[in-house]
């Protein structure tokens, strides 16, 4: 099953591969694309203006979660017999404090392998799903003490459009707090200090939450997940609701910062639960109850992020204002531009 429909040409030379600041950019100097969902009018600005864009009264809600450095190296064990002296392990979604979904790049792991990771640190394989590529993993620390060894160990995720090996520094927004994250949030990425405190200077009220990123693609083009197999861990408050209640009540709207806001929003919007896991997908039958508008970075062609836009702005809208991205050469992914769907 394809994810979605929405194909068209991405030239290479749009796949940001540095981030702004190494291309002599403020991270909030970025591009913005300002799309009107009703009418498909397209503005072109810069991202530290949103302000502009946004009226006193308006909430604008972001996705806390810290990035965690998802790639890690290990020794293959089996029966005290080593298998493989370093093979990648991916971490893809954390289960539990002590228990993860990860990607093994071989083919010659079994249920009972034992993963060394450093001398204080190992990990054991206790499931193998049929048809996935992912195996979950019992690592022999958990909570605090199992994300520092795996900040101290680990490297960022880095897709093939990314040629240097930058920091896990670059794949942090600045108000990230709670880490589990194993692909940055990235549509919060733009915002700086200076650009979050102009927006409450207007009256802009500014709300967190917390959803964990899975690991989007698995190295194998033959394996299509569908959407709904994407389960994200969730956190939202009280209060967030209350705010957002209050916001809409008061005929303001509420702007999600990225795809994982949204899903974390009307997640909760489903089934009223504040702390969950979701496979929630969304698309253009999607009633969208939560959420007003979205502030997100440019997705690439058949992501399922696109089919998830198409629940603001109508397909053919969203098609022709990607058109003029294109032609404006607004640049693509995590180091890249930002749009603006009100």
């Amino acid at each position: 099953m394809a994810a979605t429909a929405f194909d068209f040409y991405l030239p290479s030379e749009l796949n940001a591969s540095h981030p702004p600041e190494r291309r002599g950019l403020r991270r909030d100097h970025v591009k913005m694309m300002v799309l009107d969902k009703k009418t498909g009018n397209v503005r072109h600005d810069r991202f530290f203006r949103l302000a502009d864009y946004l009226k006193p009264g308006d909430l604008v809600v972001m996705n806390n979660s810290r990035t965690v450095p998802a790639i890690l190296k290990a020794g293959l064990f089996r029966n005290i017999k080593q298998i493989h002296p370093e093979v990648e392990i991916r971490l893809a979604r954390r289960r539990d404090e002590e228990i993860w979904d990860v990607l093994i790049v071989t083919d010659e792991v079994n249920l009972g392998d034992i993963l060394h990771f450093s001398p204080d640190l190992t990990a054991v394989v206790i499931n193998m799903r049929e048809g996935s590529p992912l195996k979950t993993i019992l690592f022999s620390k958990k909570g605090t003490d199992l994300f520092n060894s795996i900040y101290a160990l680990g490297e960022p995720v880095r897709y093939e459009y990314i040629q240097n090996k930058w920091g896990l520094d670059y794949y942090q927004t600045v108000f990230a707090s709670q880490p589990g994250s194993v692909e940055m949030p990235s549509a919060g990425r733009a915002f700086s200090w200076e650009l979050l405190f102009n927006l409450q200077r207007k009256g802009i009220e500014l709300d967190f939450i917390q959803l964990h990123t899975g690991l989007s693609y698995l190295l194998d083009d033959d394996y299509e997940p569908s959407p709904i197999d994407n389960y994200e861990e969730y956190h939202l408050s009280e209060k967030t609701i209350e705010k957002i209640h209050k916001t809409k009540a008061a005929g303001g709207r509420v702007i999600a910062v990225g795809t994982t806001v949204v899903r974390a929003l009307e997640s909760a919007g489903v089934t009223g639960e504040l702390n969950g896991v979701t496979n929630l997908y969304i698309n253009q039958s999607f009633p969208l109850k939560m959420v007003d508008g979205i502030i997100t970075g440019f997705h690439e062609p058949k992501a399922s992020h696109l089919d998830m836009l198409t629940a603001f702005v109508p397909k053919d809208l969203l098609w022709s204002a990607y058109e003029e991205a294109i032609e404006q050469r607004y640049l693509w992914h995590e180091f890249g531009d930002m749009n603006l769907i009100l």
